[in-house]
């Protein structure tokens, strides 16, 4: 197999969008509970409390965004990713910091080309095993 054709394609699992999106909200709200027994004024707790909701409700929206234009991840040999879109096209990604890869698990932040970064919590059961070995290849030999 040539070093070209050599890649990864993992598919996101619905259940662990869910989740990430449960476990964001209820650290949303977890925070909110925290901000109102901050020693402050009344009115700086109700702002804090509003502008932390705003900020993760607008943080769990755009999440949920990002995955409705993810179908799939592709990790190539020579670095490059690509993201499967809804209507089945690749298209060209850059994996950015915070991505981390482990034995059984992995949480891959990647930037489309229009700026909006897609997160993925992914499983190694969740995925073909050659896919997933070819994933931890991949990054073992990019340098991810």
């Amino acid at each position: 197999m040539l070093s070209t054709e050599y890649s990864a394609e993992i598919s996101p699992d619905p259940c662990l969008r869910k989740i990430v999106l449960v476990s964001g909200a209820l650290l949303a709200l977890a925070g909110n509970v925290l901000i109102v027994f901050l020693p402050l004024a009344i009115a700086l707790r109700v702002l804090a409390v509003t502008l932390w909701s705003y900020s993760t409700w607008r943080e769990l929206v755009f999440l949920r965004r990002a995955w409705a234009g993810c179908i799939a991840l592709k990790f190539v040999a020579n670095g490059t990713v690509e993201i499967l879109g809804p209507d089945l096209e690749w298209r060209p990604a850059e994996l950015v910091s915070g991505s981390i890869l482990l034995r059984s698990t992995g949480w891959l932040r990647v930037k489309t080309t229009a700026g909006h970064v897609v997160a993925e919590l992914v499983r190694a059961d969740g995925q073909q095993g050659r896919d997933w070995r070819h994933l931890h290849v991949i990054w073992r030999h990019v340098g991810a």
